[in-house]
């Protein structure tokens, strides 16, 4: 194989790399000191996760299986993080994490059929920025996290299920390159700078909730005008 096609293929699979070095340090939760790498982990997933896709739009290499890769790895990482939250809380905390992540599981694989309609709920990846927050906020403020994850899991389960687009989120709304490198970084922000972190943490969960609320609304309103007189 020649140099310039090594150096094709490499270009042509340079998010499909991302993808999958989103998945690969996930090993170290593993480990003795595991606890110590989940934080930094959710940010560097996160970064790998948005960084693929920016790579396939602005080099123009996107493909059918680099969107199931993409999928594969996303339910992966997600998962393993999930499980890791629910079994260092256990119990009830433990069971929730577990209807999360089947629901993460099948949102995923629903998507792996190019021909099926793309889901409409909230994304897997909001989940564990949720998991995220509620981890530095209890670590900062001295509370016990464990029911504001059940709450966490159970209402992202639900809402990632849902048939209705949640429009207002944070992450969804970022659009650009630069939007999606601002939520990330954020997200740096809201870790290194615990001063900052209960503002940025009301703004990505707040909008969360305030889609939710606005998805139900219209949903209903919705029904109701549609129902015979």
């Amino acid at each position: 194989m020649s140099v310039q096609s090594i150096y094709h293929l490499t270009y042509r699979n340079l998010a499909n790399v991302a993808s999958i070095l989103g998945v690969l340090p996930l090993f170290l939760l593993f480990g003795s000191s595991g606890e110590w790498y989940l934080i930094p982990l959710i940010i560097f997933c996160n970064v790998m996760d948005d960084l693929d896709g920016i790579l396939a739009v602005k080099l123009k290499i996107g493909s059918e299986f680099g969107a199931r890769l993409d999928n594969v790895c996303d339910a992966i990482s997600h998962s393993v993080i999930l499980m890791f939250v629910g079994m260092a809380n256990g119990g009830i905390c433990m069971s929730a994490a577990l209807i999360a992540i089947t629901v993460v599981v099948l949102r995923s694989v629903s998507r792996l059929d190019p021909s099926a309609a793309a889901g409409k709920g909230s994304p897997t990846n909001e989940l564990v920025r949720h998991v995220f927050f509620i981890l530095l906020l209890s670590e900062h403020f001295g509370f016990e996290g464990s029911p504001y994850l059940i709450v966490a899991f159970v209402l992202n389960a639900i809402t990632m299920a849902l048939p209705w687009k949640l429009p207002f989120m944070i992450r969804g709304m970022a659009k650009s390159a630069v939007a999606i490198g601002i939520v990330n970084v954020a997200l740096l922000v809201a870790w290194l700078v615990p001063n900052a972190l209960p503002f940025i943490a009301a703004v990505f969960i707040g909008t969360y909730l305030y889609s939710f609320g606005w998805a139900l609304l219209s949903h209903f309103r919705t029904s109701s005008l549609a129902e015979p007189e």
